[in-house]
């Protein structure tokens, strides 16, 4: 249980009066845990399964590390998952034999596929004989590493490696919905869904591409342990295995130093919509790697940040453990009558469908209705980690170390816990198999901004520091749309809704509507900032974003980049991406932009004046599908004009619009709204010349 007046206080000395004379040590050690009896269950698929044979060996890796006055264990073990019953039980039975207080230990799996059953989910359950003898294995490599402590110098190293890892999760066009388990078609995300491109319309959120390594060393500089952490679900392996994890810590230890004690760790990233197959690239350009030449390119992208570490020993450490409890999404009256009739005919045997599977699990959510969860923060020196219990999104994992006082911060999931699945609150509304209610997906919908609150809180916490506040920098490109003087600047890099901060300083904050997703890449990143960060863009499932401008009058100009999801023949009209008129119709002094589809000008700008599409008005260029494109309406008097990329694509009449309410990625009336993404978008109380428009076109 986190102790805030006294860990406060605690924290704050150590700051304060020990950070010059803090002696730092650490230990590590590895211990094998591979099962002593086969077969043994295995879990991570959706069935229960045996497997009777080793392939590679699993680990439990350990780090102690102290200061003289604090001392705390980090273990990462090869596991699919660990349930905090177990880990709690492992942290006491450690805690007599070593000292280690229980909330200072962190302990948590790789989400190896293929290693052996120590929970129960979906249709496997935990292996008997397993369970007991992992508890006691956590708890020796606790003592061992604790026993090898030694003086200690600690650094972190980062690098790119974003070609390693990919979104799995993806989402389906409005008219390819997919069936759930409880025979409902409410699947309008879910994973791998990308894999076939006319199903899909883009991935649902951004990938973490940071691999980073936390190096200990010996006061001389003998390497003693690395903890690595990235960002990728698993790779997959075959009978017993670590998967890349365990591959990835023994070619640490074989670049780094082969002919000693030193334990190289990988522990698991914010990785429950990633994989590591880029499904934006077609299928005959994809890599297709082996398990050893994925791990080994990887292992060449870690040791260039090895490298570059630089080291402190006067490293002092604080960790803070916060316990929550969380409700679990019970099924309602007719879901929970239909699982107790799929469940008396399975009778005394296992699951053998998906929908036994679920049927099952929603008797088990009635049964607990609600569980406790363990959410951690520790420090040693300038570098922090912070964890979740859970199969966390990557965006959560960039919020947590966006917002993290110590810029050198890590993420770890999975630990002190198996809580399943916790999609940010939007994602719940598209469904797919990581919403599904059970076990691995069962917490309340808005678990994860109170997880990502209380990680970020206990940041906070143990760095005495407070959070930072999170913005990008501004490039030529936004500059040169300051310069301009917008009525208002969206730039839409939030991380979540509902607020679209207004960057012009008029304080003219949009709205995004349900059924939006964060944080995507959007345009010209280079451009638009200018410190090295992706720049950001929300895709727009459906949902709209909606400005009230009451001071808008008929002479105005929208500037805006968008990225088509839909292909352009997918339906009657693409996608409408503006729109100006009263909410929830057309009227006869509205207009409106578009992309055409079926019904005509396929592929093509479209303008449309009023609520009659006679009216449309169309360009000439057939824009590609999943193609970043800026457009730019320009309205005076009666006169449109309407750029694509700085050309003039469009011309002709239109009435006078006055309207306040303005709609960006969709109609007024929510006829075929947009299929994707939107950014930057500006709105100007004049009608830009073409030398103003030139100037906001990114080359």
């Amino acid at each position: 249980m986190i102790r805030p007046l006294l860990l406060v206080t605690t924290v704050c000395g150590v700051m304060a009066a020990t950070s010059l004379h803090a002696e730092l040590k650490a230990g590590a050690a590895v211990i094998d845990i591979s099962p002593p009896k086969l077969p043994v269950l295995v879990n991570g698929g959706m069935l229960s399964r045996y497997v009777d044979k080793i392939n590679t060996k699993v680990h439990a890796r350990a780090i102690v590390v102290s200061d003289g006055k604090e001392q705390l264990a980090i273990v990462v073990a090869d596991s699919c998952m660990m349930g905090r019953d177990l880990l709690d039980e492992a942290k006491a039975m450690a805690a007599k034999k070593t000292g280690i207080a229980t909330d200072r230990m962190l302990i948590s799996a790789t989400h190896a596929h293929s290693a052996p059953a120590s929970m129960g989910c979906l249709g496997t359950d935990a292996d008997p004989s397993y369970v007991p003898f992992l508890k006691e294995k956590l708890v020796e490599a606790i003592a061992a590493a604790q026993a090898a402590q030694k003086p200690a110098r600690i650094g972190m190293g980062k690098a790119d490696a974003a070609e390693f890892t990919a979104l799995r999760q993806w989402i389906r066009r409005p008219d390819r919905l997919a069936e759930d388990p409880f025979g409902n078609l409410t699947v309008r995300a879910n994973m791998h869904a990308g894999a076939k491109w006319d199903d899909a319309v883009g991935e649902a959120g951004p990938e973490d591409p940071d691999l980073s390594l936390i190096s200990i060393q010996s006061k001389d500089g003998k390497p003693i342990a690395v903890l690595g952490n990235f960002s990728m679900h698993y790779f997959g392996d075959k009978d017993i295995s670590a998967d890349y994890f365990g591959l990835f810590s023994e070619g640490l230890k074989q670049r780094i130093s082969p002919d000693t004690n030193f334990v190289g760790i990988m522990s698991h990233g914010c990785s429950g919509d990633i994989y590591r197959v880029d499904y934006t690239v077609p299928v005959d350009q994809r890599p297709k790697p082996t398990i050893d030449e994925y791990t080994n390119a990887l292992l060449d992208r870690a040791m260039q940040a090895y490298a570059s570490i630089q080291y402190r020993d006067d490293a002092d450490i604080a960790m803070a453990e916060k316990r929550m409890t969380m409700k679990y999404r019970v099924p309602d009256k007719q879901r929970l009558e239909w699982a107790q009739r799929v469940m008396t005919e399975v009778g005394d045997r296992l699951p053998k469908t998906q929908p036994e599977v679920y049927a099952r699990e929603q008797i088990l959510l009635h049964e607990r209705q609600q569980t406790e969860i363990v959410v951690q923060a520790l420090r040693i020196g300038d570098v922090a980690i912070a964890t979740t219990p859970c199969e966390t999104y990557a965006i959560t994992g960039l919020k947590i170390k966006a917002a993290s006082p110590l810029p050198k911060c890590i993420v770890i999931e999975l630990a002190n816990g198996g809580d399943g699945y916790i999609p940010p609150p939007e994602m719940h509304a598209f469904g797919g198999y990581n919403t599904w209610a059970a076990r691995s997906a069962g917490l309340e919908v808005q678990a994860e901004p109170k997880i990502t609150q209380a990680a970020i809180d206990l940041l906070e916490t143990v760095s005495a520091k407070p959070r930072r506040p999170w913005t990008l920098s501004e490039g030529a490109a936004t500059q040169a749309i300051q310069a301009a003087k917008p009525l208002a600047y969206w730039r839409l890099n939030e991380f979540t809704g509902p607020h679209a901060v207004d960057a012009s300083g008029h304080h003219r904050d949009a709205t995004y509507e349900v059924a939006s997703v964060y944080y995507l890449e959007g345009p010209q990143s280079k451009a638009f900032c200018a410190k090295g960060e992706k720049n950001r863009a929300p895709h727009f499932v459906g949902g709209r974003l909606r400005a009230e401008l009451n001071d808008l009058g008929a002479n105005y100009s929208v500037s805006m980049w968008l990225w088509n999801g839909m292909p352009n023949d997918g339906r009657e009209v693409s996608g409408w991406f503006f729109s100006r008129d009263h909410d929830q119709g057309l009227s006869a002094f509205g207009e409106h932009v578009g992309i055409g589809g079926k019904s005509g000008h396929t592929g093509q700008l479209i303008f449309q004046s009023g609520k009659d599409a006679t009216t449309i008005i169309a360009g000439k260029t057939e824009i590609p599908r999943w193609q970043w494109q800026h457009v730019v309406l320009v309205h005076e008097g009666t006169k449109v004009r309407v750029y694509l990329n700085g050309a003039l694509e469009i011309e002709g009449n239109a009435t006078a619009c006055n309207i306040a309410q303005c709609f960006f990625a969709g109609r007024s009336d929510n006829d075929s709204n947009w299929e994707g993404r939107i950014d930057e978008v500006a709105v100007f109380d004049r009608a830009l010349s073409n030398a103003e428009v030139a100037k906001l076109v990114v080359k």
